[in-house]
């Protein structure tokens, strides 16, 4: 599985992170997408890894600016990190 973070700047309130996160849900098959307005991101969990210039398309449709994108092997968070 891979971990996507997608900075982006514009969001405003919960609608927007909504509009966001389904957006992303539209355009890809996702196990998660969570946008964060005070962080200005959507952190995206796939099987695949998402098409850059796709993701690039689809945030600017949204009429938000995209900030950033980056990728990593994901990693699920463990209760209490002991397990």
């Amino acid at each position: 599985m891979i971990q996507t973070t997608i900075g982006i700047d514009g969001m405003m309130c919960e609608m927007c992170e909504a509009h966001i996160n389904d957006a992303i849900r539209r355009n890809y098959t996702v196990k998660s997408a969570k946008s964060n307005r005070k962080k200005k991101q959507c952190i995206v969990v796939s099987e695949e890894p998402l098409d850059e210039a796709k993701v690039r398309e689809v945030i600017g449709q949204t009429g938000y600016e995209l900030l950033s994108i980056s990728s990593e092997p994901y990693q699920k968070k463990r209760l209490f990190g002991l397990f």
